[in-house]
């Protein structure tokens, strides 16, 4: 049985090769850059990969992009800021191995991701079981822009150890997601014909807030568990007010009236 991985990237000249090399125990490494500005081509390159330019469709769209060049019986899905450690690995290959005895056609991978630095057990990020590993001819991605998952047609299990996740090593990057990821839910939330108001943003958030501290115990991850609850509390807002202002007409700033109609201002 062979294996591609496939990593869709853009501007992550400071993963790919950590990444690549995670993953170069696969018979083939797909990179789907997509015009990157720095220097992600080449560093993926010269990590070993396989790279393809293009533009950028959405998530799943490139994905499933991404399968179709795989050349692989089994492909793997990987974003940049993951790393496959030597346990899963080994782990991934003893599956494919033993697939034909089993008539398992795809894999569930658990994920330990990192907020600012730390690596949260709590919050509603841990167990994370997310479907990353099947059979080439059964697997494919929803089209959806931001959100997108793999499918797999027929049986799926859960493997043990976990995909590390660097998902955001500092509050730069916290931000800068904040607002790519609110974007792009908006524009998965229009598109299922989704709407909201100002209430409806600001109960989303504050159910956000209360669901990750309290329901799935971010208060267990100290401080960090609570950073991660604004965190939350703030994307569910402001996708949410994105939503809204999607439907609203393009803001046009007002004109200035004419210098003669303009009110006096008289300083005291």
């Amino acid at each position: 049985m062979t294996l591609s991985v496939v990593i869709a990237a853009k501007n992550e000249a400071t993963n790919i090769e950590s990444c690549v090399a995670s993953a170069r125990f696969a018979d083939e490494v797909i990179v789907m850059d997509s015009n990157s500005t720095d220097q992600t081509a080449e560093l993926a390159r010269r990590a070993g990969a396989r790279v393809i330019s293009s533009d950028w469709p959405g998530y799943g769209p490139q994905q499933a992009r991404a399968f179709s060049l795989a050349t692989s019986q089994w492909v793997m899905s990987l974003d940049a800021d993951e790393r496959i450690t030597p346990e899963l690995r080994e782990e991934i290959v003893a599956a494919i191995a033993n697939s034909a005895a089993t008539g398992v056609s795809g894999y569930r991978i658990p994920r330990i991701s990192q907020f600012c630095g730390h690596f949260i057990h709590h919050s509603g990020w841990r167990p994370d079981h997310t479907l990353r590993l099947g059979i080439r001819s059964k697997a494919s991605f929803t089209d959806h822009y931001l959100h997108a998952h793999m499918t797999v047609e027929g049986i799926t299990e859960k493997l043990k150890h976990p995909l590390v996740h660097y998902s955001y090593p500092n509050v730069g990057t916290l931000l800068e997601k904040l607002d790519r990821y609110s974007s792009g839910s908006a524009v998965d939330m229009k598109s299922a014909g989704r709407k909201a108001g100002l209430g409806t943003a600001i109960a989303h958030g504050a159910w956000a807030f209360f669901r990750t501290l309290i329901i799935k115990r971010g208060f267990l991850d100290g401080r960090w568990g609570i950073m991660l609850a604004v965190y939350n509390a703030e994307y569910a807002y402001y996708k949410y007010i994105k939503l809204m202002l999607l439907d609203e007409p393009p803001f046009e700033p007002e004109q200035m009236p004419p210098r003669a109609q303009r009110p006096t201002v008289t300083r005291q």
